[in-house]
Order: structure tokens, then C-alpha cells, then sequence
């Protein structure tokens, strides 16, 4: 089986490079192969937002795993892991993760995360896509307006140049125990124990299950779980 980043095509500007494999595990692209781009014009985050980076300011990949791990649904942990401890090797900082796969740094974001799967009984038709997009040396001026407050950057003229970190971790993510990934998340948990809302409700982050839903306590006793969707910290 290929490593993850073999075959590797890099392209100076792209649409999406998640878009790109897509189209490639479809036409059968092997295990491993990674997509990688100085520039998208229509990157793709979650919840349906834009990506934006000027041209080689950030990383920005897509590697295709095949066939679907077992524990899919934590491959979105996964990548924040790898993409946390990627920032820690790199830079003087320290990582923490909002569920699911945002990487914080200083509560601000660095790194943004869009996993896309297509499970399949004939394990040779299955294939996920993980697409990261972390901010090496992005200009906070030359975010959009409504960003710079809340974005950050590793500062560092890194690029491409941070594939090969981020690559390794993510294989090493990607095929752990499914027990160890949520341990080594939890302890990167940036709203455990903090007032957090959503479309439907609020109440206090109280950590993941084994499948990486979000666990919320409410008023009472009870515990909502959530399996996707968009939450925030409540402001003090």
C-alpha cells in the first residue's frame, strides 16, 4: 500500500483540491495520493463556507485514503490531531481543537478541516477524502475583514514545505485505535466544560462519545448528543 503523499500532484492554482480528489478516487487514484495547490480559487470549509488564503500563505491538501478505515467517522478527529501536533512541531505554540476539527491556537483559528467519504460494501469502490488547510504565513491584513479577529497564522514560510510533517501524522491518526484517537483529542477538548450554543439549543460542553459526537449537559441531568453541525462559546 502507496504511504499517504504518493503519488503526489501539486498544482499552482486550483479550484478546490478536495473537488480534485474526488474526481481522482472516482476514477479509481490509489491509496495515498495527495492533492496539494499554492492557490484555490473555490476552496471549500465546513458548513459549506469558502476557504480563502492568498497564493502560497498556506498549506492546502487533499490525500485520498482507500479502502474507508472502520472508524471513518473520527477520520475529522484524526485530522485535527495530526494537524495540532503538525502547528506543535513547527512552531512555539500550543494547539487545542473545537469539535470537531477546528485547530485553535490562542482560541483563534489556524486550521480548517473537510472530510468527505464514500463508504462502499466492495471496499475497492470506498475512498475518503481529507482536506486540511492550515495557515503557515497568511497576513492577518490579508484576511477578509470579518476573519481577522478570529484567524491566526503559524507565521512561518512554510507552505508545501509542511506536507511531509502533517502527512506522517495524519497516517499515524488515521489508523490508530479508535479508544487512543478520542483520548489524545479530549485532552486537546477546547470547549469541555465551557457554555456552548447551537441552532437548536445550549448548554455545557461535557467532551466526545467513542463516535466523536459532541456530548452537551443541559439544565437538567440529561445529555444531548451532537453529531454534526456548528456550535459556539457562549461569550462571558
Amino acid at each position: 500500500m502507496n504511504q499517504l503523499g504518493t503519488p503526489h500532484h501539486h498544482h499552482e492554482v486550483i479550484d478546490s483540491t478536495n473537488t480534485r480528489a474526488k474526481q481522482l478516487a472516482a476514477q479509481g487514484a490509489p491509496h495515498g495520493t495527495t492533492i496539494t495547490a499554492d492557490e484555490q480559487t473555490a476552496g471549500r470549509g465546513r458548513q459549506g463556507r469558502a476557504w480563502v488564503a492568498p497564493a502560497g500563505t498556506a498549506l492546502l491538501m487533499s490525500v485520498i485514503a482507500r479502502p474507508v478505515i472502520p472508524n471513518y467517522k473520527l477520520a475529522p478527529l484524526a485530522a485535527a490531531l495530526a494537524v495540532a501536533e503538525t502547528c506543535e512541531s513547527l512552531a512555539d505554540v500550543e494547539a487545542q481543537i473545537k469539535w470537531p476539527n477546528d485547530v485553535w491556537i490562542d482560541r483563534k483559528k489556524v486550521s480548517g478541516i473537510l472530510v468527505e467519504a464514500r463508504p462502499d460494501q466492495n471496499a475497492e469502490r470506498s475512498w475518503i477524502v481529507v482536506g486540511i488547510g492550515l495557515n503557515t504565513s497568511v497576513p492577518l491584513d490579508q484576511m477578509p475583514e470579518d476573519l481577522q479577529s478570529t484567524a491566526t497564522s503559524l507565521a512561518l514560510p512554510l507552505g508545501v514545505d509542511a506536507l511531509s510533517p502533517l502527512l506522517e501524522r495524519l497516517d499515524h491518526w488515521l489508523h490508530s485505535d479508535s479508544s487512543d484517537t478520542v483520548s489524545a483529542w479530549s485532552k486537546r477538548d477546547a470547549l469541555r466544560g465551557k457554555e456552548i450554543s447551537w441552532a437548536d439549543g445550549s448548554g455545557l460542553a461535557a467532551g466526545v462519545d467513542d463516535q466523536g459526537n459532541l456530548l452537551v449537559r443541559g439544565c437538567g441531568a440529561g445529555i444531548t448528543t451532537l453529531r454534526a453541525g456548528e456550535v459556539h462559546l457562549t461569550p462571558s
